[in-house]
């Protein structure tokens, strides 16, 4: 992989993470889908920035049967 390629997505991740939050903030509670539905990204790609923000300490996440519901910590 291209080291350039590399820093362009970790900028892009970077930038999707804040809004991310605007958005949990704002809707109280998302899923996946909605996430990757929003910032026109695949569902992998959304679940990907939710995990950091998660490992981050900024989410959390509730597991139900076919959802990841998430929310502001």
């Amino acid at each position: 992989m291209d080291i350039h390629r590399y820093s362009n997505r970790y900028i892009i991740m970077k930038v999707h993470s804040v809004e991310l939050v605007k958005l949990i903030k704002k809707e109280r509670v998302v899923t996946s889908s909605e996430v990757a539905e929003f910032f026109g990204v695949s569902w992998n790609t959304a679940e990907k920035c939710l995990m950091e923000l998660l490992i981050d300490g900024k989410i959390d996440r509730i597991k139900k049967v076919g959802v990841n519901l998430w929310l502001m910590r």
